[in-house]
């Protein structure tokens, strides 16, 4: 895919930054995405003091609670179909899955296996309202967020991939660029990739004035009334 506005090594950069900093630095190079776009709801997080990931989603639903109603060579077809799809990026890939079921999390997708198979596809990790297991014997390095821990992967099966899907409030399409870390998820705009650095450097040169006055410990109404000014005069 030639045609996208970015390079690996352009993703790759936004990993050094947690995700609540890439959300900052969208405030301010795509102002009309600050009221969305990101994860609303609270992820359980297999390995906080993993770094963040960045890269282009691959997007899937599935259900656990009922079987499928299929064959099992047609739900084997389904999930090598799955494998295959996420296999195709020219990228690192964050995989982005919607749990359909009334309940979500009856079944855990995610454990030891898939997270194996899925790092060596070249996913970073996956995003999820599903459910997650065997946290002791994750892929190391690989991140998992997920709805909730649950024991059992009960009749857990691909029911489609490559549409758009909705985790934890977060749209999110085939190829859209997600970040996400302990925090939470959000969706990049292609175009705004390449323009995060400079905002997220120019974010810090206005934070900077509050903070360097809090931790001379000479912060006071006065002052942060100024600092909000001098805050305004940064660009």
């Amino acid at each position: 895919m030639t045609d996208l506005p970015f390079t690996a090594a352009d993703l790759e950069a936004l990993r050094q930054w947690d995700t609540p900093t890439i959300c900052n630095a969208l405030e301010i190079v795509a102002p009309a995405r600050r009221g969305r776009g990101f994860s609303v709801r609270p992820f359980v997080c297999a390995d906080p003091s993993l770094p963040p990931i960045c890269g282009l989603a691959r997007t899937g639903t599935i259900r656990a609670a009922q079987p499928s109603g299929r064959t099992k060579e047609e739900d084997r077809a389904a999930r090598l179909g799955w494998y295959e799809y996420v296999a195709k990026s020219p990228l690192p890939t964050v995989v982005v899955i919607e749990d359909l079921d009334e309940i979500p999390g009856t079944g855990a997708f995610w454990g030891e296996v898939n997270s194996a198979v899925h790092k060596a596809l070249g996913a970073l990790g996956v995003v999820t309202s599903g459910s997650i297991r065997d946290l002791d014997m994750v892929a190391p390095g690989f991140q998992m967020l997920a709805g909730a821990v649950g024991p059992s992967h009960a009749y857990v099966h691909v029911v489609d991939f490559g549409g758009e899907v909705n985790v934890h409030g977060m749209p999110c399409a085939h190829n859209d660029v997600v970040h996400a870390d302990r925090h939470g998820a959000v969706v990049i705009p292609a175009e705004a990739v390449t323009l995060l650095p400079a905002a997220i450097e120019l974010g810090a040169r206005r934070e900077k004035v509050i903070l360097d006055l809090c931790r001379a410990g000479q912060l006071t109404l006065a002052s942060l009334r100024e600092a909000f000014r001098k805050m305004d005069d940064i660009h």
